[in-house]
């Protein structure tokens, strides 16, 4: 018979944190004093979210991306995210503390007018217009042609984050979007493969702040 565990909810991220600790070696034959912290505090934010132990070998972390990302954050600049649900799971408090907004205009008015009009994506017309502020990150955790849009820019110098995050989840252009970003010579989080999603993106955002 199936025995649920008795924890009390202001408890159950703790207790959660200590069972992805106590079975990380195991099931993903990595010894935590092997990991920097600050990747193993991303990866166990990640795992939490989304039940998969996998994302200790899929995620990738640029040079100097948590420098940047940190960075970012202590200056209060802005977070970007590609989807209204992302950007509800992202704490706005705790950015709020250093001055940062979490914004995403995948819904405004004049963003839908306009893709319409140029037959352009919303996630590629909101990423051009949040390119006139004040973001430090980026985090993109649905779709592919956000990313890419989001990479267009900062080639471009329209878009100039310290950091990308990047890890949509799909089918078409997901998986290569996440390598091309990869290979890019700026701050960028990302994993391999079709994975990812919102829960993914938010996790890491979310880790970041409470490093920072």
């Amino acid at each position: 018979m199936t025995k649920l565990k008795k924890v009390a909810p202001a408890e159950i991220e703790k207790r959660s944190f200590e069972i992805i600790e106590q079975e990380f070696l195991e099931q993903t034959g990595i010894a935590l004093d092997s990991l920097d912290s600050n990747r193993f505090q991303v990866m166990r934010r990640v795992i939490h979210a989304t039940g998969d132990f996998s994302y200790a070998h899929s995620l990738m972390f640029s040079p100097g991306c948590f420098e940047a990302g940190l960075e970012a954050i202590r200056a209060g600049r802005d977070i970007y995210v590609d989807v209204s649900m992302g950007a509800s799971g992202i704490s706005k408090a705790m950015l709020a503390k250093f001055g940062g907004s979490v914004t995403c205009h995948i819904n405004d008015q004049d963003v839908l007018a306009q893709a319409r009009s140029r037959g352009k994506t919303r996630s590629e017309t909101a990423l051009e217009k949040a390119a006139a502020e004040n973001v430090g990150i980026v985090v993109v955790g649905n779709a592919p042609t956000a990313l890419v849009a989001a990479m267009d820019l900062a080639e471009r110098g329209k878009l100039k984050p310290a950091l990308i995050v990047g890890v949509p989840v799909g089918f078409v252009n997901a998986e290569e979007s996440k390598e091309i970003l990869a290979r890019q010579p700026y701050p960028f989080i990302t994993n391999s493969g079709r994975k990812g999603g919102t829960p993914a993106a938010v996790a890491i955002v979310n880790a970041l702040l409470r490093l920072a």
